[in-house]
């Protein structure tokens, strides 16, 4: 949107007000060429003349405030906000009062604001100021009408409102075939050498032009997720573009999402990024997308490493690029000092910052997510998904974890904690319920952001904070034109406006995710179901069984829970109960039948982000795979929910049925499936009986031996299971902006 700056703020000098005499046309016309010629300092001596001749117009003075920008190679993006801010008080008018014909006069003042804001990612001030223009479209000159539109269009796409976008590119085309008819026309009244210089010139804009509309239409059918029409348009765009770098950025993209992962990597590394002009020229970073994307391939493709590598190298790239452009202030890159308006989007840190979090996270590496995940939510702070990934890397960080937990086996070790003495005094020590690591929280307040599991609780309660209520969800109606999902970010930008297509309601239906993509109402209720499985592991964790509890009962009556955290659920609340001492309520969680299913029925909305559309089988696997210690079936987890209800009868001394328990749980997996606290379930079962000798032979074979059944002292019941959610997938990028999911 760059270009379509240069060619309307300085356009007043070109278009000289009615009024004006034949000599301020004249002082117009050579200060307008000069402008043109990039002879800034002469446009400014013709504008100096022309407001001695007219004080009173305030485009003058604008005019002379875009010369000076130009002249500052738009540097000062700031000055001229503030110089535009004012010019606007002088009119004593806003966008917001736009009402006739008549501020009409004014729309260049808007719009040079509008591209302000869009350059500083103020994307909800600049829709407001275009959707306000755009209802005015028919007087305004061809060119202004087409760079509104086009601005709006890029606006609703990196706002995620693929429709709005859609619509809009609709008009931008019956705006095109009216030029191309007006220019036909026009060639019968002037020479035959102006004529063809006109059409010459004429298609080779309007060549341009369709292979930008292409491209957008490209992107908001990526968006939407909708393949056969994506696939037509793809065509068109190699067709009108070639092998160029924005074609086969898209057609990677178009690939990476069907899951042809493979080609994906093909088409990037064929495209020429070294040709790519400069973010200087372009705002944009090509090399820095080109490693983001092969990140984001490799992510789907399940190769964490190697995906972290890629997005290493894009950090690296994007850091570069910053210091280039800082070179010129005295390496202020960070705050942007004086960098040209049109480079101010091609720093894409906390976008990059966000998917290495994403990644360190699935590669068991939380310390280093948590500090990713830290520094970009200062930005998308009003992301509830980036608040439970920051809960589980803290999850992750403190789980005492032991050998058989993180290898999904049984082992001896997970047993016995230690043996003392020898021979005839040779002592063995079992392990007790294991506690969780703390070091992070000692002697600190909760509110700091380290890693510990109070933070976790608090980014927990910001998450379930930031979700829509179940009334809201419910009562809201496909006519409404208030979304509660919108969080009041300057990046989520997502406004309604009938104005520009008939289908503004639909961005009622998603809830902003900023970098990531909106998430529709399914995803909103999954969403909201995993950060209460969390929330209910974490009270856990800090002995706040009666929140536990509350949480517990929460995921149970969600409407649209799947099987695996229903499970859990159930889990989690029959131990909250436990701790509580209500035994009878804790038995009933425990029943078998309540586990119907146990799929991750949750991990389905976050695929769709980045899986394949409908219809369209992927070619590979995405690389997402059920931790061990997860009941692999039914039957395993029905086992689980027996072995806990074993412990539970033997905390009323109810220890034949325990005994039952066990032994029915035993028998419906596999030995090397057994749980430690199974066997230790076992042992202490037996103790009571007065078997010393067959408990130490379960201890030193580590194994339930026939007819034995199970219990875990009070101390040493099974702890309960840490939730497991699939990590967000991360958003794959298009050439003209670096997303995330």
């Amino acid at each position: 949107m760059a270009e379509n700056s240069e060619q309307n703020e300085g356009k007043h000098e070109s278009s000289p007000s009615p009024g004006m005499t034949d000599q301020e046309k004249e002082i117009a016309a050579s200060a307008y060429e000069a402008f043109s010629n990039g002879q800034y300092d002469e446009s400014l001596k013709h504008l100096d003349a022309l407001q001695e001749v007219n004080k009173e117009d305030y485009k003058i003075a604008m005019n002379r405030a875009v010369v000076e920008f130009y002249k500052s190679d738009q540097t000062t993006t700031g000055m001229l906000k503030q110089t535009l801010m004012a010019m606007k008080n002088q009119v004593h008018t806003s966008a917001e009062d736009v009402d006739g014909l008549d501020d009409v006069e004014n729309s260049l003042l808007y719009y040079n604001q509008a591209i302000i804001h869009y350059h500083l990612r103020q994307y909800s001030e600049a829709i407001s100021i275009g959707e306000k223009l755009y209802q005015f479209l028919e007087p305004f000159e061809e060119k202004f009408a087409q760079a509104v539109c086009f601005l709006l269009v890029d606006l609703y796409l990196l706002t995620f409102q693929p429709e709005k976008a859609l619509h809009l590119l609709a008009v931008l085309e019956k705006l095109s075939v009216q030029g191309s008819n007006k220019n036909g026309k026009g060639e019968n009244n002037n020479s035959n050498k102006d004529g063809a210089n006109q059409k010459a010139e004429f298609a080779v804009v309007n060549e341009a032009g369709k292979s930008k509309m292409h491209q957008y239409k490209v992107r908001a059918y990526i968006q939407m997720k909708s393949s056969k029409a994506c696939k037509r348009e793809i065509k068109s765009v190699m067709n009108t573009a070639g092998n160029s770098a924005p074609s086969l950025f898209l057609k990677s993209n178009f690939e990476y999402l069907r899951g042809n992962y493979r080609k994906a990597v093909k088409l990037l590394n064929s495209s020429n990024i070294a040709e790519h002009a400069g973010p200087i020229k372009t705002g944009e970073c090509v090399r820095c997308m080109f490693w983001n994307n092969l990140g984001c391939i490799h992510f789907a493709m399940g190769k964490h490493n190697l995906g972290i590598f890629y997005f290493k190298k894009a950090l690296q790239e994007n850091d570069h690029t910053c210091a280039q452009l800082g070179d010129g202030n005295n390496g202020q890159s960070k705050k942007f000092t004086g960098i040209p308006m049109c480079a101010l989007l091609a720093n894409k840190r906390y976008e990059l910052l966000y998917n290495c979090g994403i990644q360190l996270l699935h590669i068991g590496r939380p310390l280093a997510a948590f500090e990713c995940l830290m520094e970009a939510v200062q930005v998308y702070h009003s992301n509830p998904r980036l608040w439970l990934r920051l809960a589980e890397c803290c999850i992750s960080a403190n789980k005492g974890g032991s050998e058989q937990e993180s290898k999904g086996l049984p082992c001896k070790k997970g047993i016995v904690q230690s043996v003392v003495g020898q021979g005839y005094h040779r002592k063995i020590i079992l392990a007790s319920q294991s506690t969780q690591n703390s070091i992070y929280s000692e002697g600190q307040s909760a509110a700091i952001p380290v890693a510990s599991m109070e933070f976790a609780a608090i980014c927990l309660r910001n998450a379930l904070l930031l979700l829509p209520e179940h009334q809201q969800q419910d009562t809201k109606t496909e006519n409404s034109s208030k979304s509660s999902s919108q969080s009041g970010s300057t990046e989520s930008g997502s406004e309604n406006s009938d104005a520009c297509s008939g289908k503004g309601q639909d961005a009622d239906k998603f809830l902003s995710a900023a970098p990531s993509s909106p998430l529709r109402k399914q995803e909103v209720e999954n969403l909201r179901c995993s950060i209460l499985a969390c929330s209910t592991y974490v009270a856990l964790t800090l002995g706040d069984n009666l929140m536990a509890l509350n949480h517990a009962e929460k995921l149970l009556h969600q409407t649209k829970v799947s099987g695996s955290l229903k499970f859990l659920g159930h889990l989690y609340a029959a131990e909250a109960l436990i701790s509580l001492d209500r035994i009878s309520d804790a038995i009933t969680h425990l029943n078998p039948e309540n586990v119907s299913d146990v799929s991750m029925g949750v991990l389905t909305s976050e695929q769709d982000q980045a899986g394949s559309d409908k219809g369209d089988e992927p070619v590979e696997s995405s690389g997402k795979q059920t931790p061990l210690c997860y009941p692999s079936s039914v039957t395993s987890a029905r086992a689980m929910m027996l072995f806990n209800l074993g412990s539970a009868y033997c905390l009323r001394s109810e220890y034949e049925k325990a005994r039952k328990c066990l032994h029915q749980a035993a028998s419906m997996v596999n030995t090397k499936e057994i749980p430690p606290e199974a066997i230790l379930l076992g042992v202490y079962l037996e103790l009571q009986n007065g078997n010393t000798q067959l408990a130490l032979q379960i201890i030193k074979r580590n194994q339930l031996l026939p007819m034995v059944v199970q219990r875990v002292s009070p101390d040493s019941r099974k702890k309960p299971i840490q939730p497991f959610q699939s990590v967000n997938p991360i958003q794959f990028s298009s050439f003209t902006q670096i997303q995330r999911k």
